[in-house]
């Protein structure tokens, strides 16, 4: 059989004419290690044509400990309001703040000349001129500029000089302040594969499809993990809504094409496409554009019979709250994924810091995205996360700096073990990443003739760019400069959330190791807690490695229409889990189902669940993310391994 990208040249010719849809605002780029530094052009209040700007304030859950409480009861079997899921409308009336709560608030902001409009259950977004803005929040804020760069269009941004303080007026109901610093913040999960040497003619392919590792689709997916028993029986997401969370826009001709090209049934109309915020703008490579592609293609592929609602938001903080409170509060997706994210620390004390004036404690942008987690997982949807591409060391990927931290080395940072947020979130099942087993072939010349670099993996195995260090130092090159360091799956211990009670006990999870601590340009920025009892990541892995991973169609703003391969990245398992997530629910004749880590871990303590052809998960035990090691039944690198996912389908179906 032909491989796929030989199969579908034609239908390169086919989409590439079609037309592009109308022109839209310019979509901010996504941060990298090459963006520049921003330039302070001096106070906002003193820019020209400065108009209104708006803040959201996140209204804090009434009785959160109870909400929490609720969370747990609704997952444990045996207990009387076990998957008895609450209706948005039930939700809003027990634990969101009342009307004359919200009233008082509106009425404090509007002190300050600040006009406020609700747009979720918990959530305000206020608007006004920035010498407002600052009056009510006791700071000052500035405008910065970041040139463009490396085909990044440039922007500009405003931030506030100090920590905000909430006006004593509403002190107590905010969980969070978010958009007093409006700068792009997320970057997507996904990678390319190695760039630093031509490719070796593919290997044999995996499955039999015919597809090659770097080819791969989602009928190798089914093929690889199980998913075609639950097929055969006529489960194809149906009836099912699967919503997608992003930060860039993307053209749904792509997912159209590549299902097709598989030859999958489905609807003409199954995309519906809600712009949060006034949505990122118009598709384009340096916004991550190609994040939501694959996003929609993949969870979209494996269930071909659900609907699909993609939520995009602009890439701040503000927007990341606002995507989450709209596909929350909505309550129209069964199932949801996002597959962007930034180092926890980051987001708590860089993003939105804000102080409660009253009790002089800080409130983030953290505690608002945790409540919507917990209320999404008590209105029983099901929520996903990519996560992250760095290993155990996901600040320096992210950063591109692996140390040491000098202050005569400019961009220098420590080398700090890391995990993603909301990856860390104890109300979100955090998706993590495997090499598939096989042979792999590099050129060691430029010419690409014999002999090649051979690369044996003998078993599914934690992604970490590790096995590759003999390849790169054959061609002359340390793991830095080969570009294989800190790649991997993302995984960890948190240093926010504590261990949940679905991690308890559990052989492998970990406490945060000592003597971390993160340092820039010779400075220490933060010291970070030794033997915190954390939340463990991630929970569950499918493969992820881009040298044996899948294609993408995709229309590049530079290059147009045309199918990309050699991607992989943790972005592939969030939506990967989602649509399988569709599928279990049709399965099951279940309305939701809530928050899978509940019942994966339950599963996963079974001694059945592990070693045999009906097994439920398969057990990882091979590999490493550049720290930790995989290991039999959880390790902060793989989790707790791969799923087979007709077994778990049953599996789940003695839970119900």
């Amino acid at each position: 059989m032909k491989s796929f990208k030989t199969a579908l040249v034609i239908l390169l010719l086919v989409f590439a004419s079609v037309p592009r849809a109308a022109a839209q605002k310019e979509a901010l780029p996504y941060p990298k290690a090459s963006t520049p530094k921003a330039i302070d052009r001096g106070a906002l209040t003193a820019q020209r044509e400065t108009g209104p700007i708006s803040v959201t304030v996140a209204l804090g859950l009434r009785e959160p400990e109870k909400a929490e409480s609720l969370l747990g009861a609704l997952h444990t079997p045996g207990n009387p309001q076990y998957h008895k899921f609450l209706t948005a409308e039930q939700f809003v009336a027990r634990f969101a703040p009342t009307d004359a709560e919200v009233a008082k608030v509106v009425a404090g902001l509007a002190k300050y000349g600040l006009t406020a409009e609700r747009t979720s259950a918990t959530t305000l977004r206020v608007t006004g001129l920035p010498a407002n803005v600052e009056r009510a929040f006791a700071v000052t804020l500035h405008s910065y500029e970041v040139e463009a760069r490396d085909g990044a269009p440039g922007y500009t941004f405003h931030a506030p000089l100090s920590d905000p303080k909430i006006p004593s007026e509403i002190a107590g109901a905010v969980a969070a302040v978010v958009g007093l610093d409006d700068r792009p913040r997320f970057r997507p999960m996904n990678k390319a594969a190695l760039q630093i040497s031509p490719r070796a003619p593919l290997a044999a392919p995996l499955t039999s499809t015919g597809n090659a590792p770097g080819e791969l689709t989602v009928t190798d997916f089914a093929s690889l993990y199980d998913v075609n028993p639950l097929y055969s029986e006529g489960v194809t997401g149906k009836g099912r809504t699967l919503g997608i969370m992003t930060f860039a826009s993307f053209t749904p001709s792509d997912a159209y094409a590549y299902w097709s090209a598989l030859g999958l049934s489905v609807s003409h109309d199954r995309i519906r496409i809600v712009n949060v915020d006034g949505g990122p703008g118009a598709p384009s490579d340096a916004s991550g554009s190609l994040e939501t592609t694959l996003d929609v293609e993949q969870s979209g592929g494996i269930a071909p019979g659900a609907k699909v609602i993609v939520y995009q938001a602009p890439n701040t903080s503000q927007g990341f709250v606002d995507l989450f409170a709209a596909a929350v509060d909505a309550n129209w997706a069964e199932t949801l994924s996002i597959s962007w994210g930034g180092w926890e620390w980051f987001y708590d004390y860089e993003n939105s810091p804000v102080t409660d004036p009253t009790n002089g404690q800080t409130v983030s942008a953290i505690r608002a995205t945790h409540e919507l987690l917990v209320r999404a997982g008590i209105q029983g949807q099901t929520t996903f996360v990519a996560s992250g591409d760095g290993g155990a060391y996901e600040v320096n990927h992210d950063l591109g700096c692996v140390g040491p931290s000098s202050t005569t080395v400019k961009g220098s940072c420590s080398l700090t073990l890391s995990v993603m947020y909301p990856a860390s979130d104890t109300a979100i099942t955090d998706a993590g990443g495997t090499t598939l087993p096989g042979t792999q072939e590099y050129c060691l010349n430029s010419a690409c003739t014999p002999p090649y670099y051979v690369i044996n993996i003998p078993h599914e195995r934690v992604w970490g760019w590790d096995y590759l260090v003999g390849f790169c130092a054959a061609i002359g090159l340390n793991p830095v400069d080969c570009g294989i360091f800190p790649a991997g799956s993302g995984g960890g211990v948190s240093v926010f959330f504590q261990e949940p009670s679905y991690q308890y006990s559990l052989p492998g999870v970990q406490r945060s190791q000592p003597g971390q601590y993160f340092s820039y340009e010779g400075v220490l920025q933060y010291a970070l807690p030794p033997y915190y009892p954390g939340r463990n990541v991630p929970d569950v892995s499918f493969n992820a490695d881009p040298e044996t991973g899948y294609v993408i169609y995709y229309t590049s703003s530079k290059t147009g229409f045309g199918i990309e391969s050699f991607y992989g990245g943790t972005s592939f398992v969030a939506p990967q889990l989602n649509g399988v997530s569709a599928l279990l629910g049709q399965y099951l004749h279940a309305s939701r189902i809530g928050l899978l880590n509940y019942s994966l871990y339950e599963i996963a303590r079974n001694g059945w669940s592990y070693g045999s052809q009906k097994a439920p998960l398969h057990a990882i035990t091979t590999g490493n993310n550049w720290f930790y090691y995989a290991q039999y039944p959880y390790s902060p690198a793989a989790g707790l391994g791969t799923m087979d996912v007709a077994n778990f389908a049953k599996s789940l179906a003695d839970q119900f």
